[in-house]
């Protein structure tokens, strides 16, 4: 058996969780104080993701970067290719909040939006 611990941020709790594994499986989560913490716990040792936040260079426009973020969250493991396709990203003003930067970022599926806007000189 196979014991992993963890520290839950599907709250601002915080709650030290503990995860019983067993053979790649997941046999039981303890520790949380609420049932956001089993599913993160679950999901965390067996498929991480995150959500990506960043900035995006602007051309032409009142701003010379815009912050951005993936839509939904991502694999952890395709965090740095994520990085590299939004480092390369340049975008013209104007940009509104929400607007997709970059469509299926590193092949997930997933979009990445404006969360800040740039209006044109």
């Amino acid at each position: 058996m196979e014991i992993k611990e963890l520290i839950c941020i599907g709250c601002p709790l915080g709650c030290s969780l503990k995860v019983e594994m067993e053979n790649g499986q997941v046999k039981s989560v303890s520790g949380n104080t609420c049932p956001r913490g089993d599913a993160y716990a679950r999901k965390e040792v067996v498929n991480p993701t995150r959500i990506v936040t960043s900035t995006v260079k602007v051309t032409n426009g009142d701003r010379p970067y815009i912050s951005v973020k993936t839509k939904t969250d991502i694999p952890k493991s395709k965090i740095f290719e994520c990085m590299k396709e939004i480092n390369n990203a340049v975008v013209e003003a104007p940009v509104s909040i929400g607007d997709v930067i970059i469509e299926d970022v590193a092949n997930t599926g997933v979009s990445v939006i404006a969360t800040r806007n740039a209006f044109a000189n």
